[in-house]
């Protein structure tokens, strides 16, 4: 079971590698269904999720949207889909929400800024440089930022990745040769360990997603962890009933098949101060 988590940069041809490797593998690559299912579960457009992604909305847009929201919904999907195997995945924070599970391939493609500028030039058939790059950085300080705020890394860390590749100097089907290599490594071959490992995250994922979805518990902030269909919740909470629903909502989860219930309820304090006279 092949999964492969890439880079998104605008004019790096990590597209045009992608595409061409799941052709050679036979994978399917990262589906639009993703951002409508997270803009149906935001009841947003989905045009705002995508341009959220491509980092091209508004400051309006960007202030109201719950962030943490798309997020954790996000997330969810890019386990799925990873948990359902054979696919490259790219862009969506897959890099950095993948990089716990052994067998998947951890890949960016990269490229120098002026043969991106030269790349989006043709791509928008115009001469106007100045405007390509600062469309390309722009888009790049986006991703950056975002990456940091989720994961607290730096975007670009070559140590994130299990390898770089330069299409400045590899062509596409260099790089694609190179990525079915490492592959077909025992290193990236899924074994019992490493499946656990995933399905323990994708059903973390969904259970952090079904909290957020719910009302009474959308705005609960716990550590969640899974394995072997058993969810251990630890944290604190408000009160009892919260935390009743807390476990309520994380035993209807498909996939739980159990609930360690960890949770602390918040203690209010009151001083009173008395004075003798």
């Amino acid at each position: 079971m092949t999964v492969i988590a890439m880079t998104q940069e605008m004019g790096s041809l990590a597209k045009d590698v992608a595409l061409e490797l799941a052709g050679a593998l036979n994978l399917s690559v990262m589906r639009k269904e993703v951002v409508q299912n997270v803009a149906g579960k935001m009841h947003v457009p989905t045009s705002l999720i995508s341009r959220l992604r491509e980092g091209k909305a508004g400051f309006i847009e960007r202030a109201t949207t719950d962030k943490e929201r798309v997020a954790i919904y996000t997330a969810e999907e890019v386990f799925e889909l990873a948990n359902e195997g054979n696919v490259i995945l790219r862009g969506w924070g897959s890099t950095c929400l993948l990089r716990p599970v052994p067998h998947v391939l951890s890949v960016r493609i990269m490229r120098s800024l002026p043969k991106r500028v030269e790349w989006l030039m043709h791509y928008l058939d115009t001469d106007d440089r100045e405007l390509c790059e600062a469309e390309i950085l722009r888009s790049d300080a986006a991703h950056a930022s975002s990456i940091q705020q989720q994961f607290g890394v730096t975007w670009g860390d070559p140590q994130l990745y299990d390898i770089v590749l330069n299409t400045d100097r590899l062509s596409v089907a260099a790089c694609v040769d190179q990525i079915k290599l490492l592959c077909s490594r025992p290193e990236f071959k899924l074994n019992e360990e490493s499946h656990e490992i995933l399905a323990g995250l994708t059903l973390s994922a969904r259970v952090r997603a079904a909290l957020k979805f719910e009302e009474p518990t959308k705005d609960v902030n716990i550590t969640i962890e899974a394995k072997k269909g058993i969810v251990t919740l630890t944290g604190i909470v408000l009160n009892e009933g919260e935390r009743s629903e807390v476990e309520r909502v994380t035993s209807r989860v498909l996939g739980v098949t159990g609930v360690e219930d960890k949770l602390r309820v918040m203690t209010t304090f009151r001083r009173f101060t008395y004075a003798k006279t």
